[in-house]
C-alpha cells in the first residue's frame, strides 16, 4: 500500500515535470516564453529568426543610448570632467584644464558643452603660455554632422575668452597646429558657427618674419526688447614692419540668421599708409564660403597692403582699387578689379589660396595705358622720388657722380615664402623716348625661383622677346637675362633723336645675354658676364648726326652748301657689340661699313660706376681734303652722357697745321687734315653674324687690326692704368 502510494507520488512528480509545472526547469521555460512575448510583438514572431535578432539588437542599442542620454541629461555629464581633461590633453598634446563647472550632455539632440575657467596651453616655444583661456564657454554642437566630420556650432557663447595665435621665429610652427610638435604647420580652420555671443574677449596674433603683431578686442552688443539681434563689434591695433595700424568693424547677426539668413560685415582698417574698407554679407559669423563682399583699398604703396599676406610684390605709386571679394573652395577671389596706380589704370582678377600651408597667388591683370614713370618702382626706383621729381627721380648722386640704375634690394626672403602665377598685359606705354606697346608678361614664382618667360613687348614696330629668371635660392641672388630684338626700323626707333624716318630703310636686330649676382638691378648688372650685340644689315640712314660723327669737314661743308646735308648714308653692314666681364663692357667690335666710310669704335662702359669711355671714328674709302680723321668721344655717365667731337687728337692736328702754316706756307696747314682714303672695307659675313672682333675680316679676307680685342685697360677698381694711358694716346681713346 505504502509502496504503491510512494510509486504513485513519484509518478505524479514525473508527470508534473513533464508538464513543466513543479520544478526549476519548468519555471525557467515559462520565463523565457514570457520574455519572448513581452519583448517581441506578435507581428515580429512571424518574422524570420535573423530579422528578429537584428531588430532586438537595434532595440537594445537604442535602450543603451537612451540610458546614456538619460544619465548625461540628469547628471549634466559633470562626472566626465576628469576623463575629458585627460582625453583632450592626450589628443592635443597640450595641457587642458577646467577649473570650474563642467557639463557635457545631449540637449536634447545637440551636444551641449559648458566649461568655466578653461585653459589650453601653448607649446613651449610660444611667447604666451596659454593658447586659449575663457571664463565661460557655452556651446551647442550639431551631433549628426559631427559623425561625417563636419563641425557646426548651433550657438557659441564666450565670456572673457582670449586666443593667442603665434608663429615661431622661423615660420616652421604655429600655435594652432595641435598634436605631434613635429607636424607641419596647418592652416587655421574655424568651426562653422551659426550664432554667437561674445563678451569681454579678444585675440592676439604674432608673426616674427612678417614683423606683424595684432591685438583685437571683441564684444557683443545685444539689442534691447525680446528680439535676437546681437551685433559683434571688434576693434584692434598692431604693428606691421614697425608701422602701426588700427582696425574696427562689426558683424551684425539679425533675426534672419537663425532662419538661414546672412550676417552683415563692415571693416575699416588703416595702416602702412593704406586704408581698407570691406563690406558685405557672410552666411554665418565664421562662415566664409559663399561670402559676398566688396573691397575698397587706397594708399601710397600697394606692396604694403600685400605685406599682410606675407607676399612681396614690387612697389607702386599711390593707388586706389575696388573689387568684389568672395571665398570659394578655400580660395579668396578678387574679381572685377578696377583702379589706378599713379597715372595708370589697372583691371583684372586675383585669387589667393594656401595649398599645403603655402600662400599661392594667381592673377590676370591688364593696363590699357601705362605711364612709364609708374613702371619705375617695378624695377627698384623709389616711388616717393618719382612722385616728387618725375623722371628726374630716377637719378641719384653718389660721391659726386650721377647714377641711374635702380638700387632697391629685392626682398629675396619674402619671395621664398609664397608661389605665384601672374599674367600682366599693357596695351600702350606712355614714354617720351621709346614708343612701346603690347607688353605681355607671364611670371611664375615657385620655391624662390622667379621666371619671367616670356616678357614681350613692341618697340618702335619691332618685337622684343625676353626671358629673365631671378633665383633667390642661392646665398647670393642670381639673375639671368636673355633679351632678343627682332628687326626694327632705325627711322622709327631713333625718330626722337634726330633721325629722319622718310628715307631711312636701315634696321637693327640684337640680343643681350648676361648673368649677374646681387639682390638689386644695379648689383646684378655690376657683377654680370655675357655679351651684347646689335646687327645693322644693308640699308640707308638719313640724319645730320652721322655726318657730325664722321667729322669729315670737306664732305660736311660741301653738302652744307649744296643743300645735300640730308642725303642718306648707305650702310652695307654693321655690328655694335660688347663683351661684358665683371660688369665692365668692352667694344667687341663696333664696326659699321658704309658706302664711303668704315666707322670704328673702341672703349666701353661700366655697370659698376655707370661711366662711359668710348670713341667712334670714320675712315674714308676715298681721298678727301679737310677730313679730321679723329674720333668722336663719348664719355660721362649713363645719367649724363657727353659727346666730344673735338678730341685731343684733332686739337693736336690743328696745332700741327698751325705750326706748318707758320714755318712753311698757309697751304701746308691743310696737310694734317688730308684723308688718303685707305680705309679697309669690311667683310659683311662675320659682321652680320655678330662675330667677335677676333673673327672680323676685310673684304680681302685679312684679319682686322683696328677693331680692338674686346678688352679694356682699366684695373678692377675702375681706374685707368699707365699702360692704358699709353694705349689711349696711340689708339685714339681706344681703351676704357
Amino acid at each position: 500500500m505504502d509502496a504503491r502510494s510512494g510509486q504513485t507520488a513519484s509518478g505524479a512528480d514525473s508527470a508534473a515535470v513533464d508538464r513543466g509545472g513543479g520544478t526549476d526547469s519548468g519555471w525557467s521555460s515559462r520565463s523565457r516564453r514570457w520574455a519572448r512575448t513581452a519583448w517581441t510583438p506578435a507581428w515580429l514572431e512571424k518574422r524570420p529568426r535573423p530579422l528578429r535578432i537584428a531588430i532586438r539588437a537595434i532595440l537594445i542599442i537604442f535602450l543603451v543610448l537612451f540610458a546614456i542620454w538619460l544619465i548625461l541629461f540628469v547628471t549634466k555629464g559633470r562626472f566626465l570632467k576628469g576623463p575629458f581633461e585627460r582625453f583632450a590633453t592626450s589628443q592635443l598634446e597640450r595641457q587642458v584644464d577646467i577649473g570650474g563647472d563642467f557639463q557635457l550632455y545631449f540637449a536634447p539632440f545637440n551636444i551641449k558643452f559648458y566649461a568655466e575657467d578653461i585653459r589650453i596651453a601653448n607649446p613651449a616655444w610660444a611667447r604666451e603660455k596659454q593658447f586659449f583661456i575663457a571664463k565661460k564657454v557655452d556651446t551647442r554642437l550639431a551631433a549628426l554632422p559631427l559623425i561625417f566630420g563636419r563641425r557646426i556650432l548651433r550657438f557659441a557663447n564666450l565670456d572673457g575668452a582670449q586666443v593667442a595665435l603665434e608663429w615661431d621665429a622661423g615660420n616652421t610652427r604655429n600655435s594652432w597646429t595641435f598634436g605631434d610638435p613635429n607636424r607641419p604647420p596647418q592652416p587655421l580652420e574655424l568651426p562653422r558657427i551659426q550664432r554667437a555671443a561674445i563678451t569681454n574677449s579678444g585675440l592676439s596674433y604674432r608673426d616674427p618674419q612678417l614683423q606683424l603683431t595684432a591685438d583685437i578686442d571683441i564684444d557683443t552688443v545685444k539689442a534691447t526688447e525680446s528680439r535676437i539681434n546681437d551685433a559683434i563689434r571688434f576693434s584692434g591695433r598692431g604693428t606691421m614692419r614697425a608701422q602701426p595700424f588700427t582696425l574696427s568693424g562689426g558683424l551684425a547677426s539679425p533675426n534672419e540668421t537663425v532662419a538661414g539668413g546672412k550676417n552683415a560685415l563692415t571693416l575699416h582698417a588703416v595702416g602702412l599708409g593704406n586704408t581698407l574698407d570691406l563690406s558685405g554679407t557672410l552666411p554665418g559669423p565664421t562662415e566664409l564660403e559663399g561670402a559676398d563682399l566688396k573691397l575698397q583699398a587706397r594708399g601710397a604703396n600697394l606692396s604694403r597692403l600685400f605685406d599682410f599676406l606675407g607676399v612681396a610684390i614690387p612697389d607702386t605709386r599711390r593707388y586706389r582699387v575696388t573689387s568684389a571679394l568672395t571665398y570659394e573652395d578655400e580660395v579668396w577671389k578678387l574679381t572685377g578689379i578696377k583702379g589706378m596706380f599713379g597715372d595708370s589704370d589697372l583691371a583684372g582678377s586675383l585669387a589667393v589660396s594656401q595649398p599645403k600651408g603655402r600662400v599661392y597667388l594667381k592673377a590676370d591683370l591688364a593696363t590699357r595705358s601705362l605711364n612709364i614713370i609708374d613702371a619705375g618702382p617695378f624695377v627698384g626706383y623709389d616711388p616717393q622720388r618719382l612722385d616728387a621729381m618725375g623722371t628726374g627721380g630716377t637719378i641719384r648722386t653718389v660721391s659726386g657722380r650721377p647714377r641711374v640704375l635702380p638700387e632697391a634690394p629685392l626682398r629675396a626672403e619674402a619671395l621664398k615664402r609664397f608661389d605665384a602665377d601672374v599674367r600682366y598685359r599693357v596695351t600702350k606705354v606712355r614714354a617720351e623716348s621709346f614708343p612701346m606697346s603690347n607688353v605681355d608678361l607671364t611670371l611664375a614664382l615657385k620655391n624662390g625661383l622667379m621666371e619671367m618667360k616670356p616678357l614681350n613687348f613692341i618697340l618702335a614696330g619691332g618685337k622684343v622677346r625676353s626671358d629673365i629668371s631671378i633665383d633667390t635660392r642661392p646665398a647670393v641672388v642670381r639673375t639671368a637675362y636673355d633679351i632678343r630684338l627682332s628687326p626694327t626700323r632705325l627711322g622709327t626707333l631713333l625718330a626722337r633723336f634726330g633721325t629722319e624716318q622718310s628715307g631711312t630703310t636701315g634696321t637693327v636686330s640684337g640680343r643681350i645675354r648676361m648673368v649677374g649676382h646681387g639682390d638689386s638691378v644695379r648689383q646684378s648688372l655690376a657683377s654680370s658676364d655675357g655679351r651684347m650685340a646689335f646687327i645693322l644689315p644693308q640699308g640707308t640712314f638719313w640724319t645730320r648726326n652721322i655726318q657730325l660723327a664722321e667729322l669729315d669737314l670737306g664732305t660736311f661743308v660741301q653738302k652744307l652748301f649744296q643743300d645735300k646735308l640730308k642725303k642718306p648714308v648707305e650702310i652695307n653692314c654693321g655690328v655694335i657689340a660688347f663683351t661684358v666681364r665683371g660688369g665692365v663692357a668692352a667694344a667687341d667690335p663696333i664696326l659699321i661699313d658704309t658706302k664711303k666710310n668704315v666707322m670704328l669704335g673702341r672703349g666701353g662702359f661700366s655697370f659698376r660706376n655707370e661711366a662711359i669711355d668710348m670713341a667712334v671714328r670714320a675712315d674714308g674709302k676715298t681721298f678727301s681734303v679737310f677730313s679730321g680723321q679723329s674720333p668722336v668721344g663719348v664719355g660721362g655717365y649713363f645719367a649724363a652722357p657727353k659727346i666730344d667731337p673735338i678730341s685731343d687728337e684733332l686739337a693736336g692736328r690743328a696745332g700741327a697745321g698751325l705750326g706748318l702754316a707758320i714755318l712753311a706756307s698757309p697751304v701746308a696747314a691743310i696737310i694734317p687734315f688730308v684723308d688718303p682714303g685707305d680705309a679697309k672695307a669690311a667683310q659683311c659675313g662675320p659682321v652680320l653674324a655678330g662675330a667677335r672682333a677676333s673673327a672680323q675680316r676685310t673684304t680681302k679676307g685679312e684679319a682686322r687690326d683696328d677693331v680692338g680685342k674686346g678688352t679694356t685697360a682699366k684695373s678692377e677698381d675702375g681706374k685707368q692704368t699707365s699702360e692704358g694711358k699709353k694705349k689711349q694716346r696711340k689708339k685714339f681713346l681706344g681703351i676704357f
